[in-house]
């Protein structure tokens, strides 16, 4: 993993009293250098902002950051509109998007918007010809016409707009080998980091599926969700009882990232602030992240 391929990003709120704060941290994050934004997709709350209209707004207050819904409530956006969604982002903004893709989690919710329930093993597959038809669409070429279980489109133009990354945020064996096939990323599900359980089970069965599938796996990279305070002195432990990381001071950050990406393949990570993300935007942005770039180049 080479230090330009890392990506450095900031999940910032899409609660729709703190808007304008919103807009301002996105603006600032991408004023400090930060690689990437991310939102939430949780359309079924009324209080919640609609994430692409965050991505959308925020992309057109900024010159160089790049938006990612983390991760996209499929169910609720079906396939061929989401490509056109993305591409005509990528097209407006330059190609400052990354496409963030889940099956569907929290079922109960989506229904409740008209969704029809699904089994997860059906949801699986949709989840994969999703990927599929969306990257059918970018890229230009000759109509598609795709006769799959879950979509149908016939004679639909392909956006002449390349098809952004594709980030998952897979949880089970189905969904983990679908990104090893077709994705260019992974979220671990629950903010689980290089050192959980999670990521020991699961990055082997991504990798045993891009390889079957005659893929690279350095090619689909691991970014961690990862929740933590920065504190201003070190802290006696910077892991919880249950070996989740909790933060510490920028230097006890830097040494950890750097070991994730160096000896753990990190291929990213965004940053959800314990506390306010205004507070923590500045350490992370001028004092973690370029200290991370740098000890990784070196």
């Amino acid at each position: 993993m080479t230090e330009s391929r890392i990506r450095f990003g900031i999940g910032v709120s899409t609660a729709l009293d703190e808007a304008a704060e919103t807009l301002r941290l996105t603006a600032e994050a991408d004023r400090l250098g930060l690689d990437l934004f991310t939102v939430s997709d949780h359309p079924y709350f009324g209080d919640r902002l609609d994430a692409y209209s965050i991505v959308g707004i925020a992309l057109g207050g900024t010159t160089r950051i790049a938006g990612m819904v983390n991760v996209t409530n499929l169910p609720t956006r079906p396939a061929p509109m989401l490509a056109r969604a993305v591409t005509s982002l990528s097209a407006l903004s330059g190609g400052r998007v990354v496409l963030g893709m889940g099956a569907g989690g929290s079922w109960g919710d989506i229904a409740r918007m008209g969704v029809q329930k699904i089994a997860p093993a059906d949801a699986v597959r949709a989840f994969e010809e999703a990927i599929n038809l969306v990257r059918a669409l970018c890229g230009g070429g000759e109509p598609v016409t795709f006769d799959g279980e879950f979509y149908q489109v016939t004679d639909l133009e392909p956006a002449p707009v390349p098809a952004p990354p594709i980030w998952t945020g897979s949880v089970g064996p189905r969904s983990l080998a679908v990104t090893g096939r077709v994705a260019d990323g992974w979220i671990p599900g629950r903010a689980a980091d290089w050192l959980s359980d999670r990521f020991r089970e699961s990055r082997p069965i991504i990798d045993e599926a891009a390889a079957a599938a005659g893929r690279d796996p350095r090619d689909v990279a691991t970014i961690y969700n990862l929740p933590g305070r920065i504190t201003r002195d070190p802290l006696p432990a910077t892991r919880d009882g249950d070996g989740r990381w909790i933060g510490g001071s920028a230097g006890q950050w830097v040494e950890e990232l750097t070991g994730a990406v160096l000896d753990h393949g990190a291929g990213g990570f965004t940053l959800f602030p314990v506390g306010p993300v205004d507070a923590a935007l500045g350490p992370w942005a001028q004092e973690i992240v370029p200290a991370v770039r740098e000890a990784v180049a070196s």
